[in-house]
């Protein structure tokens, strides 16, 4: 792995005191490349985050333009780029919060026919996405690539974090095996994709370190009405199409003891 430089030793001077991060974990973080697919009011944050925290190489993908109406949750996008492709508005201002972070744009939507290419090559994946049918779609490709998949959703003032991890987990097709249904417009208060993409970073940041536990084979819950989280627990479906195959893991690696 790459050494820090001076200024990196600098940058990320706080989080590298965290028991069990050191350089080692830092070097590990700029090693990394992760994909964010969907630069909305999950993916978002989800960026931010991940590029102030220095991992390596983001791949930000994202088919829309910004509108007016993602404004009050999709805080890399301002009132001057509507009309600008989201990876586009993204891709000018994550370098400026890091420039020592590589992001690259991907424009285009997520198909059966598309997934392949825009995961290639990647460590693990956040779920920016706001429909069931193209986080499928995205599931199934990390799924057959081995690759970790960092899955959320929001309504309202709720939030949902999992954890997959192919062979060690559920997946979102054990979770959600029933009939896709078309999306539609939903109510969102512009915080809550900000907790949980926040959420989402951490978790990243945890995978690529290996420090603390991820919520794998847990559904995390949030809900801001009451400023209340808890867990409940999701098990593998045998019988799933996509990940029933895949021999599950006696133990999975999400938790490292430090001193």
């Amino acid at each position: 792995m790459e050494e820090l430089s001076k200024d990196e030793l600098v940058r990320y001077r706080r989080q590298t005191m965290i028991r069990g991060w050191g350089d080692v974990g830092q070097r590990k973080v700029k090693a990394a490349k992760v994909a964010i697919v969907g630069v909305g009011g999950l993916g978002c944050p989800a960026s931010l985050y991940l590029a102030a925290a220095g991992v390596g190489s983001l791949r930000i993908i994202d088919c829309d333009s910004v509108e007016l109406s993602n404004l009050n949750r999709q805080i890399l996008h301002w009132t001057s780029d509507v009309d600008r492709a989201k990876v586009e508005s993204a891709a000018v201002k994550l370098p400026q919060i890091n420039p020592g972070v590589s992001v690259e744009p991907v424009r285009g939507s997520v198909t059966a026919d598309t997934v392949g290419e825009m995961l290639r090559g990647v460590d693990l994946v956040v779920d920016g996405l706001d429909n069931l049918e193209a986080r499928m779609v995205v599931n199934s490709e990390c799924v057959r690539r081995g690759i970790p998949f960092i899955y959320s959703a929001v309504y309202g003032m709720e939030g949902f974090l999992t954890t997959i991890l192919p062979g060690s987990s559920p997946c979102l097709k054990c979770i959600y095996p029933g009939e896709l249904i078309k999306s539609e417009d939903f109510p969102v208060l512009g915080t809550t994709p900000g907790v949980m993409g926040c959420l989402q970073a951490t978790e990243a940041l945890k995978l690529i370190t290996g420090i603390g536990e991820c919520a794998v084979g847990r559904m995390v819950i949030y809900d801001g009405g009451d400023m209340s989280f808890r867990t409940v627990e999701i098990r593998k479906d045998e019988c799933c199409p996509v990940c029933g195959h895949m021999p599950e893991k006696t133990k999975t690696k999400t938790k490292t003891k430090t001193k």
